[in-house]
């Protein structure tokens, strides 16, 4: 790998080392952060986990703050590209749920280490703050798809819309704690799909009679 010009969030550009560039060092920030955690991790854990100084890692970015945002941006801006995808189509309300599933467990299985360490801010600094802002429409988006669908009819009127989005981004963002890396995610979404749209058991199914043997 060979040193390459990087634009920061800043809009400032650097000129990277050779041996490493900035999707290297995005990579290995978002462990060490989801590791320590962003307020207790260091620059000097990331160079230590890197195996560079720190004067190296500032020839790509500013701060720490920066790299907390690169790396959220990165997660956000595929997400938001999925809604947006969805939103735009011309197809039925259920039809651009499961668009909206199936393409978000794509990015989570594909970008994991990302959405993991956004569902993991706290709003404790201003890229943290801004994160959990850009969340919030997130939920609003997905809840009025599901109202949507339940003003179709097509949700069973026993389950809230609201319930039913949080359960549903429940179980998509719950893939950060267990999908493998190299897990297939058409296979994963197949599973989750089957799951929320058609339920666990198969069509038909009745429960065993209760024996009356002594």
């Amino acid at each position: 790998m060979t040193g390459r010009s990087v634009k920061s969030q800043s809009g400032r550009t650097r000129r990277g080392r050779p041996g490493y560039d900035l999707d290297t060092l995005l990579d290995a920030s978002v462990e060490v952060f989801t590791e320590r955690g962003f307020d207790g991790a260091s620059m000097e854990d990331l160079s230590k986990h890197l195996g560079i100084t720190k004067s190296a890692i500032y020839h790509h970015v500013a701060s720490k703050d920066e790299l907390l945002g690169l790396a959220l941006n990165r997660a956000h801006g595929q997400l938001e590209a999925v809604f947006a995808e969805a939103k735009a189509l011309d197809v039925g309300p259920v039809e651009r749920l499961q668009h909206l599933l199936r393409n978000t467990v794509a990015v989570v299985v594909r970008e994991r280490p990302y959405v993991a360490l956004l569902l993991r801010v706290r709003g404790n600094t201003e890229q943290e703050r801004a994160s959990m802002a850009r969340r919030r429409v997130f939920d609003a988006d997905l809840a009025a798809m599901v109202q949507e669908a339940a003003d179709a009819g097509a949700i069973a009127p026993e389950v809230p819309p609201a319930l039913a989005a949080r359960l549903l981004f429940g179980l998509v963002n719950s893939l950060t704690e267990w999908v493998r890396p190299n897990s297939d995610p058409e296979v994963v979404a197949d599973a989750i799909s089957r799951l929320v749209f058609e339920g666990l058991l198969v069509d038909g199914y009745e429960p065993p009679a209760e024996s009356t043997a002594q």
